[in-house]
């Protein structure tokens, strides 16, 4: 298991830290009072707590998508000119980094889910996969060919890359633009162009959910995010600040959403932050800060597992102690602590390694195998 970072870099965010940290811990707990029957016990002492986590954890995913907006924007600053290729190469890169934990993560899952069906029948196992199932996975075309996803959350990172390649194609596309039209820099015909996707998503597209599989669905977040670095990198913050607030009052005047406040409050304090907030020298290094710094770093791979290391704790505590409140009630906390261990080694042995092609091989078929495997156990058990 890699271990707490000793103290934060100085191009380091303790604020894209701290949300992201948080962000984990809470989709994790949002997952374990959704599916598994273990909050249902624990819901009997304290029910509102339970419901809100039930209904309102998943706002975590506002405060990744608007961080992800942001970290796409500035690693994207820093490129030069942008060629097709370079755009290809990109967009590669960010699907080979994102597939290879899930490949791990999803191999364990289905395996995870065949050895427990026998003592464990609950509605959040998911059906043995078929093979057509399990390769579209492999692409992340799951959601968009009108599969069940075999994991928590898996639809959230095939949402990711297409997010990504947007801001890459949009990047590109301003860069063409600026050529023939150069009034307006790169930088300002992107800032329009961002204004009006966020508008048309939150306005329009956001508020049909029979678009969630797709990038258009959650554009206004992760734009949010994007127009967040564009106003640090300005000279009038306070008009883009105030531009952002008016986009996000219209969105909650046609639709009042609680997605909307957390993504534009999220937003707000990632462009208003003082510069020492962003730059890793606003906190004292301590313990704390070093384990959100370590949790923040290996958010994508707990992200990726927990619900396989969910469904262990889950189906154990139900077979001996279904209806005991502390064994619940531990047993939630135990996993949680689980899943951050198990998202740590993910991360030390398939995340932080450099993602190449021959190691996505290697991931896709340890999946496939896996696949397999689990149908097999599916006829055996």
């Amino acid at each position: 298991m890699s271990e707490p970072q000793a103290a934060p870099t100085a191009d380091r965010s303790w604020l894209l830290e701290a949300f992201k940290g948080l962000g984990c811990l809470l989709i994790v707990v949002h997952h374990l009072a959704f599916y598994g029957p273990m909050a249902d016990v624990v819901a009997q002492a304290w029910p509102r707590l339970m419901a809100w986590l039930d209904a309102h954890g998943r706002l975590a995913v506002q405060v990744f998508l608007v961080c992800g907006g942001y970290l796409t924007a500035n690693s994207l600053a820093k490129l030069g000119t942008l060629s097709p290729l370079q755009c290809c190469r990109l967009g590669l890169k960010r699907y080979l980094r994102l597939a290879l934990p899930l490949l791990a993560a999803l191999s364990l899952t289905v395996l995870v889910t065949e050895l427990l069906r026998p003592i464990f029948n609950h509605d959040s196992l998911s059906p043995p996969p078929d093979l057509g199932q399990a390769l579209a996975h492999v692409f992340l075309l799951q959601h968009v060919l009108g599969m069940d996803g075999l994991s928590a959350g898996v639809w959230y990172v095939a949402v990711d890359v297409q997010l990504f390649m947007s801001a890459v194609l949009l990047t590109w596309l301003a860069q063409q633009v600026q050529t023939r039209w150069p009034a307006l820099s790169q930088r300002q015909w992107l800032e329009w162009w961002w204004y009006v996707l966020v508008a048309a998503s939150w306005w329009w597209w956001n508020r049909h959910p029979g678009l969630e599989d797709w990038n258009l669905y959650f554009l206004g977040a992760y734009g949010l995010g994007w127009l967040a670095h564009a106003s640090r990198q300005g000279h009038h913050r306070t008009l883009h600040m105030g531009a952002l607030l008016l986009l996000c009052a219209v969105a909650w005047h046609l639709e009042p959403r609680w997605q909307v406040v957390t993504a534009c409050s999220v937003a707000i304090c990632l462009a208003a932050a003082p510069q020492s907030c962003l730059s890793g020298q606003a906190l004292t290094v301590g313990p704390l800060r070093s384990m959100m710094g370590w949790l923040s770093q290996i958010s994508y791979s707990v992200f990726v597992v927990h619900f396989a290391v969910s469904l262990v704790v889950n189906a154990l505590v139900s077979h001996w102690w279904s209806a005991d409140l502390t064994a619940n009630a531990m047993g939630m906390m135990a996993s949680v602590g689980l899943s951050i261990l198990a998202g740590a080694t993910l991360y030390a042995q398939v995340e932080r390694p450099m993602a190449t092609g021959r190691r996505w091989v290697f991931w896709a078929a340890c999946f496939m195998a896996s696949a397999v495997l689990a149908m097999q156990l599916k006829q055996m058990l």
